[in-house]
């Protein structure tokens, strides 16, 4: 994203988010979900803005964990909603930003709705259960701490283990979207909720938001 745009959406945040929820919250399926859940909107709006301060244009501003917050109110929140809120941001964003930049931030929201909706109603499949070897056991290798802006590529496409090696995902901050290409829906993985990887089998992980995670590496499954 160039300064200019940058610029325009730091400039812009306020009213749109401002705009934004006025029609979330008189929305008649939305509003009543936000209106309950949200105590004071004045600093929820600061808080939403540095959250997309910091998804848009990676300034860190936001510490929370929005995967978290969500799943305390998974029951009132169907995956219809989620159409409904992006079909409000997209109205808005295309009403209040330059056309490439709504489209940016239309994308960006795309994949947010995306990731939450799967995290409040999508589990992976229960795999038949192998004993770990030691519940001690301590990785032989381990990435470098990675964050939503340094996580490799390769992370974020299909890829494997070698043969005979286990890893753990593990997110330290935030949260991350973990798919097993063999499987339908993906799960989401924050801090206490690790990730598996089985030897040779593809799969890949991508953030939802800020993020901070590694992965480890064992000759033997681990305990999580």
């Amino acid at each position: 994203m160039d300064p200019n745009q940058a610029a325009e959406i730091e400039a812009a945040l306020p009213a749109l988010l401002d705009r934004f929820y006025a029609r979330v919250r008189a929305d008649a399926e939305l509003g009543p979900v936000f209106n309950d859940a949200v105590e004071d909107w004045g600093h929820h709006l600061g808080t939403l803005g540095d959250f997309w301060s910091s998804v848009m244009l990676t300034t860190g501003r936001y510490k929370g964990n929005p995967m978290a917050v969500h799943l305390q109110h998974a029951d009132r929140i169907p995956s219809e909603l989620f159409g409904r809120w992006l079909a409000i941001w997209t109205r808005t964003t295309n009403e209040m930003m330059s056309p490439p930049v709504a489209e940016a931030m239309q994308a960006k929201a795309a994949r947010i709705a995306q990731s939450l909706d799967a995290a409040l109603h999508f589990r992976l499949p229960k795999a038949a259960p192998v004993e770990a070897e030691t519940p001690t056991s301590k990785p032989y290798r381990s990435t470098p701490v990675f964050d939503d802006q340094t996580l490799p590529q390769a992370l974020r496409q299909a890829h494997t283990t070698k043969a005979g090696v286990w890893g753990v995902i593990r997110v330290l901050e935030g949260c991350v979207r973990y798919r097993i290409e063999a499987h339908d829906h993906d799960v989401i993985l924050s801090p206490g909720t690790p990730g598996l990887v089985r030897p040779q089998e593809p799969h890949h992980v991508e953030p939802v938001g800020p993020m901070r995670m590694q992965v480890e590496f064992y000759d033997h499954q681990p305990a999580l």
